[in-house]
């Protein structure tokens, strides 16, 4: 699949010979060309085969083939609407790291503390996802961040990136699995949990098997539950603790209690920086997400810009209502987790605003809120591997996908380990399950920093190669201060969080290694690529900034009125031609006289 890239990249330097290529354009959510489309019976790796053989010379027929593949960005199709992406975007991160551990933020630094952690990190997301909006708009690519990273960096980063994202979402995939036999429990005590996680991974499966639709319209219901689960949260909150309810009133007087607002000062901010950081992880879907979407220009810069808003209202807004109502010195803020959902600080909330069966309702959406998690983690595990076979990083079989568009071996593959995984669960006492979770640890973090690093690398390349930063559908704000500042934050995460380990003068060596063994692992996979494929990094003047972008005439998204170094340049030699029939002209009129 290497040779795919460099074969396209070459042919791009002739673009101007091609011109006369049709445009592309989407109809009726998929990706359409005017060009001869793939037959039917025809293997996406037949299409690989033919752009492989592809030389510099006179385009050929099968040259069309691979145009038609590329339409469908490589099998997948441009089938997501507008609403599955805000709503994707807009629920997607709302899961147990808010409903369950904000208070264990709350009772780590306080309600100030816990206030400024979110609203801290929540400014951090913003800039990284306004990073990945300006990538994700102009290069909509399924399983991205490996990419890019490959593209504008190093194929070594890329690869690393890639396999440490993949091995997170299949990990997370397997704990979820394990959360919902817990929460079963509740309501059917007698029947054994493992039951209900085979079942869930049957559910994620038939979500995920059929079509990308599928998935999307799961998710735009649960998210749509845990929106609203938030929002009447936040209404009841405000009148709890105005005294309209539960016949207290709370004001501010938990902000004045002992140590409050600001429990432990600083080093109680930093504590919670990595858990507030966990409750914001999968923020980024929609940059995988982008890939299969049918009108990514448009719908891309409406997700991202959405963002801001979700921070300020679902996670600034609840950490805020919880801090008004509980007292961050309540035991019970810490004993909160999937089998005790009656600790959760929304569960106590509900309980003193008089909602007897708070606790029972809980359940019931933080049920959702965990299949929603592992389909969310399933649909990410299969694209960022389909992309790994794209890019050469994977073995073959896996980029072959179904005539529906989905990554079918792909998707066997991330369910199959996640299930695995999840039956590591069940040995002993769960020491090797909690070890390999260990090694998916900080993965998320790190993937941040791969997007801030690609988005710095693509702007550079970008600028160097002539193009004009006014065409970009989306640019991101306050470029280059935004990446620049995730950059140095989640660095500073990434390399902080196993500060525990020291904390009382002395060194607790289990809690030094499950904090970083992640690290040595992504150098060894970055290592292994480097060395063996003697990968080279790429020339910011010789990066692909092309290729499945708004700018490539192959692409379902070109949009060549964006492209005004494109219009320039055939200006220019629409100029030159003109010059020379002049000049040819004058030339004949004079040998005639």
């Amino acid at each position: 699949m290497h040779d795919l890239g460099v074969t396209f990249s070459r042919r791009q330097s002739k673009r101007h010979h091609h011109q006369s290529s049709p445009p592309l354009a989407a109809q009726d959510g998929h990706a359409q060309s005017q060009a001869p489309t793939v037959s039917a019976g025809r293997d996406i790796d037949e299409v690989v085969e033919i752009s492989e053989g592809i030389s510099d010379s006179e385009p050929k027929e099968d040259e069309q083939v691979v145009t038609a593949s590329r339409t469908r960005v490589h099998g997948l199709k441009r089938s997501l609407s507008a609403r599955h992406l805000s709503f994707i975007s807009l629920g997607g991160t709302l899961g147990t790291g808010l409903f369950i551990t904000a208070g264990t933020s709350l009772a780590m630094a306080g309600p100030g503390g816990a206030l400024v952690s979110y609203a801290f990190l929540g400014g951090i997301v913003f800039f990284l996802m306004s990073s990945l909006g300006e990538l994700a708009t102009f290069m909509p690519i399924s399983g991205s961040f490996n990419e890019y990273s490959s593209r504008f960096g190093d194929p070594a980063i890329g690869f690393a990136l890639g396999w440490n994202y993949w091995f997170n979402y299949v990990c997370v995939a397997a704990s979820e699995l394990v959360a919902v036999g817990i929460i079963m429990r509740n309501y059917l005590p007698h029947v054994n949990g493992v039951v209900w996680s085979i079942i869930s991974a049957a559910i994620l499966l038939g979500l995920n098997l059929f079509s990308v639709r599928g998935y999307a319209e799961a998710e735009f219901w649960f998210a749509a539950i845990k929106v609203v689960t938030v929002t009447v949260f936040i209404v009841i909150g405000i009148i709890v603790a105005a005294g309209g309810l539960g016949g207290h009133t709370y004001g501010v007087e938990n902000w004045k209690i002992e140590s409050a607002p600001f429990h432990d000062g600083v080093p109680g901010v930093l504590a919670t920086l990595v858990l507030t950081g966990y409750a914001f992880q999968g923020t980024e879907v929609v940059g995988i997400i982008a890939g299969e979407a049918a009108d990514p220009i448009r719908t891309v810069p409406k997700a991202i810009r959405q963002v801001f808003w979700r921070i300020l209202l679902f996670y600034v807004g609840c950490i805020f209502i919880i801090g008004l109502i509980i007292p961050h010195n309540d035991s019970s803020l810490v004993n909160a987790s999937t089998d005790n959902i009656g600790q959760s600080p929304f569960t106590m909330v509900f309980s003193k605003a008089g909602l007897k069966p708070a606790a029972d309702v809980m359940n019931a959406i933080i049920l959702t809120t965990v299949l929603s998690a592992g389909n969310t983690c399933i649909y990410i595990a299969t694209r960022t591997l389909w992309n790994l076979a794209m890019l050469g990083q994977a073995p073959a079989v896996f980029r072959k996908v179904t005539k529906s568009g989905i990554p079918l071996y792909s998707l066997g593959l991330s369910l199959g380990i996640s299930t695995g995984v999840f039956l590591l669960s069940l040995i002993g006492s769960q020491v090797v399950y909690t070890w390999v979770l260990s090694l998916a640890g900080i993965t998320g973090f790190v993937s941040w920093l791969g997007i801030a690093f690609s988005h710095i690398r693509f702007r550079g390349a970008y600028v160097r190669q002539g193009y004009d930063v006014n065409d970009l559908p989306y640019r991101s704000a306050l470029y280059p201060f935004g990446p620049v500042l995730c950059l140095v934050v989640i660095t500073v995460i990434v390399f902080g969080q196993g500060w525990p380990s020291f904390a009382g003068g002395t060194f607790h060596a289990k809690t030094f290694v499950t904090s970083y063994v992640s690290i040595p692992v992504m150098v060894a996979l970055y290592l292994f690529w480097k060395l063996g494929k003697k990968s080279k990094w790429v020339r910011l003047d010789e990066a692909d900034v092309l290729r499945d972008s708004i700018f490539d005439p192959t692409s379902s998204i070109y949009a060549p009125d964006r492209n005004s170094r494109e219009v320039r340049d055939q200006n220019v030699l629409l100029a030159s031609s003109q010059d020379s029939l002049a000049s040819v002209a004058t030339g004949f009129k004079f040998s005639t006289m």
